[in-house]
């Protein structure tokens, strides 16, 4: 079979440019680091590689989620960590207002102090993430949760009752705030399920110490009593709840337990006819009105009269029993912050350890053996250089060589 000229020129360049193309992609391939360097050098292993880039890239995703809940939590812990601090100030404040060598200047200037700690609390119930977003304010994160009122009574909560999320992971979420209502309203009066208080008209000088459950069971444990003097000595006790009448021409000793449904109280002093002292169930009450309430207290005058100091000592204990339940009910949400704060550090170990998953098997499907890459490189220059030499030597045949 007879070859023509064009035939051996055409397969000669064919075979440069094959071996030519062969060289660059193996070069290509060393300098990039990559063995796929597009879909068709191999089409499952592009496919798998698509499929692990992208969850690969929503596991980075995941992992500036986790940065967020640090970063959020870490900020709201910090401010009640602060409101702990102030709440603790304020109590202390407080012990040293019904002291009969204080007085009412002293009290006045006490009072001063907690006015500024009163705008203070205000000021931190009002934080921000750092990122304009309100701490507190729920799911409304652009609103200021908490304000004034008109009358300087108190704040209105301008929020929601919502934690506002962040995905960590597929199946999981991390709230990254808290709701003020549950922080700062949220608290329960007295000792957290009853609390004995004095009327405010009373005129003489008992004083009621803190009620303690003695029965938790008792059905009637939250009813409202009312324990009312009709001398000197003795006290009726009402059940307003139900209007059964528990007692009548009970004795009274100053500092003696007075006990009911399941709870246990004392009146220490000298009531007058008239008094009464109230136990009833605890009810929520927050940190505003009770601060505001105190210092109202504290701007009341009592020196000289025993009745006034007495109200005074009432107001004072009521005041420092909601303090106690104010740190309890911070120390819990702090527990929960913390909570969630070692639940993402576990969460974000976890996520570096899929995505170390992620890295090893993009190496194994698109990496390049280099001691394989290098001795393609070498085999390919030796192929490209003896086809380059075949050419010439091919191009050089003629019949011409033979004929004398």
């Amino acid at each position: 079979m007879r070859i023509s000229t064009n035939t051996i020129y055409d397969l000669g360049v064919s075979g440069i440019q094959q071996q030519n193309a062969d060289l660059v992609k193996t070069q290509q391939q060393i300098a990039a680091t990559r063995r796929i360097l597009t879909p068709a050098d191999d089409p499952i292993a592009s496919a798998k590689v698509l499929e692990v880039s992208q969850s690969s890239s929503l596991n980075k995703q995941y992992d500036t989620n986790m940065q967020t809940v640090t970063s959020g939590l870490g900020m709201e812990d910090s401010i009640l960590n602060s409101i702990t601090g102030l709440l603790q100030d304020v109590r202390t404040s407080a012990l040293q207002a019904p002291n009969s060598a204080v007085t009412d200047n002293n009290r006045a200037g006490i009072a001063a102090t907690l006015r500024g700690s009163y705008q203070e609390l205000l000021g931190l119930a009002n934080s921000t993430d750092g990122n304009g977003q309100y701490l507190f304010s729920g799911y409304k994160g652009a609103t200021k949760p908490f304000v004034e009122n008109a009358s300087g009574t108190g704040v209105n909560y301008l929020g929601d009752q919502g934690q506002r999320l962040v995905q960590i992971s597929p199946s999981r979420q991390i709230a990254v705030s808290d709701s003020g209502s549950d922080v700062f309203q949220s608290i329960r009066n007295g000792n957290g399920t009853v609390v004995a208080t004095a009327a405010a008209t009373n005129t003489g000088t008992g004083v009621v110490d803190p009620a303690t459950v003695t029965d938790l069971s008792n059905p009637k444990l939250r009813d409202t009593v009312t324990v009312k003097f009709t001398s000197a000595t003795t006290f009726d006790v009402t059940d307003a709840t139900t209007g059964a009448t528990l007692a009548t021409g009970a004795s009274f000793t100053s500092g003696g337990a007075i006990s009911y449904n399941g709870w246990s109280a004392d009146v220490k002093g000298a009531p007058q006819t008239g008094d009464t002292f109230t136990v009833q169930g605890s009810t929520n009450v927050d940190m505003f009105k009770t601060l505001g309430d105190l210092i109202t207290q504290l701007e009341t005058p009592s020196s000289g009269s025993s009745a006034a100091f007495a109200k005074l000592t009432n107001g004072v204990r009521t005041a420092i029993q909601n303090i106690d339940q104010a740190l309890q009910n911070i120390s819990t949400v702090r527990a929960s912050v913390g909570s969630r704060m070692n639940e993402n550090d576990s969460a974000k170990s976890a996520n570096a350890d899929v995505q170390l998953q992620y890295q090893q098997t993009l190496s194994t499907l698109q990496d390049l053996d280099y001691t394989k890459a290098l001795t393609d490189l070498t085999k390919e220059q030796t192929s490209l250089q003896a086809a380059q030499k075949s050419f010439v030597q091919i191009q050089g045949l003629s019949l011409f060589n033979y004929m004398n």
